[in-house]
């Protein structure tokens, strides 16, 4: 959790006008059932997990709020839901105990835990990374990422992890990124922001550095091409335009492999301006016409990393 503790110190620096906006919009997105939604409306573990940690990173003090949401999240553990409500049930769970001392987990079922980590592992492939699905054949390097830190969030070791650590080292080209699967050539910037985040959650299991000098300085020179005349990062160098999830992914990665001195805060910090709303959310990019849960949490990492980094 030390990242939320650092966003949450950035965003503090902003005046309690701004601080409330945003924290207006999550809050206007919880449901009666106390979960909260995106854009096609409807409570989501996956959105749920998003509208937590913006409100967590804000400083969000309404007990009322988490102790519905902890009542959601309850009602969800004996739920058949997808592989990514799963993990971002884990995410949300954990961040409700550290932040407002609520234990989710408390009405799981005894073998909750195990059931969890058994189904990550009908997800593994040969190559030790993880498939998105039990029907996809392509282990995932954001998949592997996510399912390395919900181990780490269960407090359960990943298994076979030099294994894990050898599928993400394999995914990085010539061009210093990363791709989300094998058969790519291309790297991207999400990817690369994945494999760096796994390779850093591993690094203690496996008891080596593997953020070396080397591939620390082939990453930031793949993230720093990325950056557009918008102050942001696009998500390849295809795209011509910045979005805000490339843009806090790769900038929270610039910062993890020591390049935050070669980062124009200025720039950036007028990108994330440009994409704020009135109702204190956010657009994912330019071409974007609607805020939501997901992309205002983003900017709002965003927000809370340039100003810690200040």
């Amino acid at each position: 959790m030390n990242l939320t503790v650092r966003l949450a110190a950035g965003l503090e620096k902003l005046s309690p006008k701004q601080r409330q906006a945003s924290i207006d919009f999550f809050l206007s997105k919880q449901q009666p059932d106390g979960g909260y939604c995106g854009r096609a409306g409807g409570s989501d573990l996956y959105y749920s997990a998003f509208a937590l940690r913006g409100l967590a990173i804000l400083g969000c003090e309404d007990s009322s709020t988490t102790e519905r949401a902890a009542q959601y999240l309850r009602g969800q553990l004996q739920s058949s839901v997808s592989v990514i409500d799963l993990i971002s049930l884990v995410f949300a769970a954990r961040l409700l105990e550290s932040w407002a001392g609520m234990d989710v987990f408390s009405t799981a079922s005894e073998n909750w835990t195990q059931s969890v980590a058994d189904l990550f592992e009908a997800l593994r492939r040969p190559d030790g990374g993880y498939a998105k699905s039990h029907e996809g054949q392509a282990s995932s390097t954001y998949q592997t990422f996510l399912i390395a830190l919900a181990y780490e969030l269960l407090e359960i070791p990943l298994p076979d992890s030099q294994q894990a650590v050898a599928f993400l080292l394999s995914q990085q080209r010539d061009d210093g990124g990363f791709v989300e699967i094998s058969v790519m050539r291309r790297s991207g910037t999400n990817p690369t922001a994945a494999a760096v985040g796994g390779l850093l959650v591993l690094q203690p299991q496996v008891k080596q550095q593997l953020l070396t000098e080397e591939l620390s300085l082939d990453v930031s020179e793949f993230l720093l091409d990325n950056v557009t005349d918008e102050g942001g990062l696009r998500a390849n160098t295809q795209i011509p335009i910045a979005d805000l999830l490339s843009t806090y992914t790769g900038m929270q990665t610039l910062r993890d492999v020591g390049a935050w001195d070669q980062v124009d805060v200025d720039a950036a910090q007028r990108f994330v301006d440009s994409l704020q709303q009135p109702s204190g959310g956010y657009l994912a990019a330019a071409w974007d016409e609607v805020d939501d849960v997901e992309y205002s949490f983003y900017g709002t990492a965003l927000r809370g990393l340039l100003l810690a980094e200040e």
